[in-house]
């Protein structure tokens, strides 16, 4: 019961009017990666390692705002100019798609996204994930913010490649399937040396089943929401851990005079979450054959028809 009470003293201390707040969140998110796991234990050069840091450092290190009111917000990307050439195969596992804006309604519990997936718009409406948060008294400072601990266990996407992981880091060695296949790639290396083959990056790589989330929540705003899809706190997530991916709150703007309208975004064509999944999947699989056809060089690429 003292988590709670301190919980509640913090509401009637700081007195916040939770029916009229509103504001605008920014976060940063860091995400590491463990460059002696990937290629599946062959050893990769210091001068690979620092390219593919470099890839990923771009591709998953990011500012996203969260607008938002005691019932609704938008979650966007802040743009940024991208600079530097992407090797193809890592563009197709890490860039196929981009997300745009992440609309939450708290009340009817709705959740509507904009994805942009080579090329074609799709509008993907889904319910928010319900995790059994478990909250606890251990707690930091965020800035100006006191911010408590919760935990709590999520079911990953299957197409969200932020969660890749080498598929030796299941177990802390390489699957049976995945050491049988890299075996055969072996053996056929020995009989045809070509220098001009790439190995498909997908075959290293897996998305887990589920992760552990940990959220660092205030509140002194005492407003239900997070970054991205996360929610269900007694305050606004100020820190978010998902893996190897931390999204930290670096600057909040109360009740400001001009901010971004919350609504809807309506931009592409509407999907469940289970139609746009399979989609993304049937695609992948498409352009995955395509690449290994060509020899990893990813020249040829395909749109959606229509």
């Amino acid at each position: 019961m003292t988590k709670y009470l301190l919980i509640f003293a913090l509401l009637f201390t700081f007195g916040i009017n939770a029916q009229n707040i509103s504001g605008q969140a920014y976060y940063e998110s860091k995400t590491t990666v463990d460059m002696d796991a990937f290629g599946g234990g062959r050893e990769m050069s210091e001068e690979m390692k620092k390219t593919v840091a470099t890839m990923m450092k771009s591709a998953l290190e990011k500012t996203y705002i969260l607008t938002f009111n005691k019932d609704e917000s938008i979650y966007k990307e802040q743009e940024k100019l991208d600079a530097g050439p992407v090797n193809p195969g890592f563009k197709m596992m890490m860039s196929s798609y981009t997300p745009g804006a992440q609309y939450k309604n708290l009340k009817t519990g709705q959740i509507i996204e904009e994805n942009e997936f080579f090329g074609k718009q799709f509008l993907v409406t889904d319910s928010i994930q319900t995790l059994d948060w478990q909250t606890t008294n251990e707690s930091k400072q965020i800035g100006q913010y006191i911010a408590f601990k919760a935990t709590a266990t999520k079911k990953v996407d299957p197409n969200d490649f932020s969660m890749a992981r080498p598929k030796r880091d299941l177990k802390g060695k390489e699957s049976s399937a995945a050491k049988a296949k890299d075996d055969e790639r072996k053996e056929n290396a020995e009989v045809k040396k070509d220098t001009t083959e790439s190995e498909d990056p997908m075959d290293m790589i897996e998305i887990p089943k589920e992760v552990e989330v940990t959220a660092w929540f205030t509140p002194q705003i005492p407003v239900s929401n997070g970054p991205g899809e996360y929610a269900g706190l007694p305050g606004l997530i100020l820190e978010l851990n998902v893996y190897r991916t931390t999204l930290l709150c670096s600057k909040i703007v109360m009740n400001p005079k001009e901010s971004e309208k919350i609504e809807p975004p309506k931009k592409g064509k509407e999907v469940t979450r289970e139609e746009y999944v399979k989609i993304v999947k049937e695609k992948t699989e498409e352009l995955r054959e395509n690449f290994r056809s060509r020899g990893g060089n990813g020249r040829r690429g395909g749109g959606f028809g229509g």
